[in-house]
């Protein structure tokens, strides 16, 4: 990876693209992709049992016989959607085109999302066929699956199916050679057919089932050139939930490229990194965070010498860098410095260039070089990413685009171009993308750089909800813009900058209202914070329920000569023995400081900012004990009524 990417500030020339413009519908854009890079190399499935490596033309032609099997079982396209409950696979994207080119939509999701929310969207399609990752799904959906109109079961598995129920039941190798033995005829489709149904997990109420057209996701296909530029063969690692929009999407897009995608997973991802040398890989927030701190813990496993010198290069490669930011105009505090800012920060660059050069040489080539040293670009969306870990990967050169979209929206509005490169802000918008900042009372426009509710406008604004105009028309107003629920602002290079979630805010008793996710964002800076989230509604101050990283707090413990018997990573020991050592004076005071330091160093910190109360809790929010959505992000309401009574004690 060239160590000057991160520095690149002109747009690169339009290159020779397939043509996607007259396509009508996602198979047909596999149609084009099928033909024009027919012996490339489109999937790798490492980790399966057998490991599985397919062609374009050969996963094109097990896309038509799914679909053909899916012809021979009875599907037509006219029924309702077809659920689709499974995980990451090479044979999702199978089942998932199959279906379309069946002439059918599907409705996604994971399996190991809670057991009533499935039967909720299974009930809520009106699914009478559904295709499952195996015959523990259908296990966990027992006994209501017997109740619910199903005609056809396919399991993704080639397990033999031995569940009692009223539908006919095949695994995927039988649907392959059902397939195999009837005349596939192709069904028309046009943009504005439905193509799937994705459930919002959301972070409270019952799922709502977004409507997403060919039109919709074909948006994507053909303007995500628009932020990035890949090259047939180049390699991505696929890590986030395949039925997500926002991993689908880029699927789509980077398949429609020629790209080559590899499926891996948290346990091999550094083993992954290396092996394969990805060009891509599309992320969150939490997965940068993990990388972060496994190059951190690497560098404090370092003797002590070895260390003063990684932090004297990185004090000083980060002067560098927030030199080059000003004089490429891409500092969000300081979007047009002076001349003699410019030439005052260009002066700091030529000054502190040879150190970090010496410092890309010594230690940051070598960090790349552990995540592959091929990246072109990563993408990160789902969330801000803290400007710590915006700091490091652009000082060790490893350029991390920032995107942001909704569900709703396909997802992509808007992302940073790797000539743009604004850090803090979520980018420009993508083709065809309007983006308007009204007042969230009377939704009349605001001036540009003012605070504002998020409306969007264009081509990937979904259909609405499934069967709930109710809440479609909530969402989309008469002129077709769609409310987002975020707040933010526009730069005057029209750069997006998310300042929070509207329904997320916290409202003091003294009536300031706050958003949590900067205030959060800035104190998980701290080395010894792994999750944490705000809580103070009607409060005179903000309090928080705080994650705390064992590791990193008995690594400081035994600096300060402290006795901490807490557990490694393998290990396990009471849960009041932890918290009763957490509550100690010393620990209190190290995390009252980290909080104070990290919110008052924050831009724009106000004195209602400071977090007041805090509370330890040992079980991290996850998506398996339901306290975040699959992607990721923490549910507030389900976090607040889970530690209702911890919350409350933090006041009284």
């Amino acid at each position: 990876m060239s160590h000057s990417s991160p520095a690149q500030t002109s747009q690169p020339k339009p290159l020779n693209r397939p043509d996607y413009e007259a396509v009508q519908s996602l198979p047909e854009m596999w149609a084009i992709a099928a033909q024009r890079f027919k012996d490339v190399i489109v999937l790798k499935d490492p980790h399966r049992k057998p490991a599985v490596e397919l062609t374009y033309a050969q996963l094109y032609q097990q896309m038509q016989q799914f679909a053909a099997g899916l012809q021979a079982l009875g599907i037509t396209g006219s029924e309702p959607p077809v659920a689709l409950i499974a995980d990451n696979s090479y044979r999702w994207l199978v089942v998932d085109q199959g279906i379309m080119l069946a002439g059918a939509a599907d409705a996604v999701r994971s399996p190991q999302a809670d057991r009533e929310e499935l039967l909720f969207i299974l009930a809520d399609s009106g699914s009478t066929t559904l295709v499952a990752e195996d015959q523990v799904t259908l296990q966990k959906l027992q006994p209501q699956l017997n109740e619910l109109p199903l005609q056809l079961i396919v399991l993704l598995s080639d397990e033999i199916p031995t569940l009692s129920h009223p539908a006919y039941i095949v695994n995927f190798s039988q649907v392959l050679e059902a397939g195999a033995n009837w005349d596939f005829q192709p069904v028309p489709l046009n943009r504005d057919n439905l193509a799937t149904l994705i459930y919002t997990s959301g972070t409270s109420g019952k799922p709502k089932g977004v409507m997403l057209s060919h039109a919709n996701l074909l948006h994507q296909v053909r303007t995500l050139d628009s932020v990035i530029q890949p090259e047939p063969g180049d390699r991505v690692l696929s890590i986030l939930p395949i039925w997500h929009v926002y991993e689908r999407a880029a699927e789509y897009f980077l398949f429609s490229r020629g790209c080559t995608q590899i499926y891996t997973n948290i346990r091999q991802l550094k083993r992954d990194l290396q092996e394969f040398k990805p060009h891509y890989m599309v992320s969150v927030p939490r997965l940068w965070e993990s990388i972060y701190e496994g190059i951190q813990k690497q560098f404090r496993a370092q003797p002590l010498s070895k260390q003063r010198l990684v932090n004297f290069f990185f004090i000083n490669s980060q002067r560098y860098i927030e030199a080059r930011r000003i004089v490429q105009k891409l500092n969000l505090k300081q979007l047009n410095p002076s001349a003699a800012e410019r030439l005052a920060a260009g002066l700091q660059m030529t000054l502190l260039g040879p150190v970090h050069a010496l410092a890309d040489k010594i230690v940051y080539q070598k960090v790349r070089e552990a995540m592959g040293g091929s990246f072109k670009q990563s993408i990160s969306g789902g969330g801000s990413l803290g400007m710590h870990l915006e700091n490091f990967f652009e000082i060790v050169g490893v350029q991390v685009l920032v995107g942001y979209g909704l569900t709703e929206t396909s997802p992509v509005l808007a992302a940073r171009r790797p000539w743009h490169n604004l850090r803090r802000a979520s980018g420009q918008t993508i083709p065809e993308t309007e983006i308007r900042i009204v007042d969230p009372e009377n939704r009349q426009p605001l001036p540009q750089g003012e605070q504002g509710l998020i409306l969007a406008r264009g081509t990937q604004i979904m259909q609405g909800y499934y069967r709930n105009p109710t809440a479609t028309a909530e969402a989309i107003d008469p002129q077709g813009w769609f409310n987002t629920g975020d707040l933010g602002w526009l730069t005057p290079c029209q750069d997006l900058v998310i300042t929070g979630r509207a329904k997320d805010t916290i409202v003091l008793s003294n009536g300031e209202n706050i958003e949590p996710q900067s205030i959060e964002d800035a104190c998980l800076r701290s080395p010894y914070i792994d999750q944490m989230m705000l809580v103070g509604q009607d409060q005179r101050s903000l309090g928080a329920l705080i994650v705390p990283n064992l590791e990193a707090l008995q690594a400081w413990a035994k600096s300060q000569r402290l006795f901490l018997e807490l557990p490694g990573a393998e290990e396990k020991c009471p849960a009041d023995l932890e918290l009763t050592q957490l509550e100690s004076k010393p620990i209190q005071n190290l995390f009252r400081q980290e909080l104070n330091r990290e919110v008052k160093n924050r831009p724009g910190y106000r004195p209602d900012d400071r977090v007041g109360p805090f509370r330890f809790i040992l079980s991290a929010f996850a998506p398996e004990n339901g306290l975040m959505t699959q992607t990721l992000k923490i549910r507030r309401p389900v976090v607040t009524q889970r530690y209702h009574d911890m919350i409350n004690g933090m006041f009284d």
